[in-house]
């Protein structure tokens, strides 16, 4: 048995599995539907994999080493986060309208999960940091690496789905008017903060 491959595993489900951003769009979409959900779930797994790809070609050292462009990435990654963030209390406060009711454009639950994870460049300076220390003395680098970040994208691909679509099963209690609208205002809140982080964390750096 593979020990490194098995504990990177655990540390990798850990690291998928911490409700973030992520987590917080994937169930916002999946309160407007199961499609929408999952398909926000593909896009966060696919993010991931931008991810797990530049640090597999070193590109994320690059973004360790110029750090006024990982801060422009940052406060990019940011701005959107508030974006959805403005969008969620907007949608929690609008009369008359149920939070998560509204329509999803085709693509939007995709676009989003993608966005919101690929546009935060912490993901790709933490995998560059890890994956090498899972790589065993003497192993090529490159196909260990690549191993250990399709095992990143693979956990990806069950846990958020998996999220999408325990909200959706519970989505008559969760889409009630009150219940969706606290929900909403939770996520609006959750995102707001998370956005507000990455884009002053550069600039009072």
């Amino acid at each position: 048995m593979d020990a490194q491959l098995v504990a990177f595993t655990g540390v990798a489900a850990g690291m998928v599995a911490v409700p973030g951003a992520d987590f917080t769009v994937v169930v916002r979409n999946a309160l407007v539907s199961r499609r929408a959900g999952v398909a926000c779930a593909i896009g966060v797994a696919a993010g991931l994999l931008v991810h797990t790809a530049l640090a597999v070609a070193g590109v994320a050292a690059v973004l360790a080493a110029v750090p006024a462009l990982f801060r422009v990435l940052q406060v990019a990654g940011g701005a959107y986060v508030l974006y959805l963030a403005v969008r969620a209390l907007r949608s929690a406060a609008r009369a008359g309208t149920l939070p998560g009711s509204e329509p999803v454009a085709r693509g939007g639950g995709l676009r989003e999960g993608f966005l919101t994870n690929a546009l935060n460049p912490k993901a790709s300076i933490t995998f560059l940091s890890v994956l090498p220390q899972f790589v065993p003395d003497g192993s090529p680098a490159m196909p260990r690496t690549l191993l250990l970040a399709a095992v990143v994208v693979a956990l990806a691909l069950l846990w958020f789905p998996v999220v999408a679509l325990l909200v959706d099963h519970l989505g008559n209690w969760l889409r009630g008017p009150r219940t969706a609208r606290v929900v909403e205002a939770l996520t609006g809140g959750a995102l707001g903060a998370l956005g507000v982080v990455l884009v002053l964390e550069p600039l009072v750096a």
